[in-house]
């Protein structure tokens, strides 16, 4: 097998497919954990934030529903990350994989 620049070209971008869809699953699988096995994964204890005057600026529900609406956030930012990572990685490695097996 002669090694070419090009052929260098086509594994090298390949490889780079092939990492980024490893890479968005892995994120993809982390996700599912913490949504479907793991639910407090993502949940953070927080104290009240009191104002200089000394009182409660946020009741406990106040500060709850703004942490779960936080995290819903994360995770479809997390969510949205993993599907773009996959459908980039995806097409790139198969593209240049495929080259390289018909030029084999």
């Amino acid at each position: 097998m002669k090694i070419n620049l090009r052929l260098l070209y086509l594994y090298l971008f390949s490889f780079v497919g092939l990492l980024i869809v490893v890479i968005g699953s892995i994120s993809l699988v982390n996700l599912g954990i913490k949504t479907f096995i793991l639910k407090d994964a993502d949940i953070y204890e927080t104290g009240p934030i009191a104002k200089i005057d000394g009182q409660v600026q946020e009741s406990k529900e106040d500060m709850d529903a703004r942490q779960r609406r936080e995290m819903t956030r994360n995770r479809q930012r997390e969510l949205a990350n993993a599907i773009a990572m996959i459908s980039v990685g995806a097409p790139l490695y198969l593209y240049h994989w495929h080259i390289i097996q018909k030029e084999s």
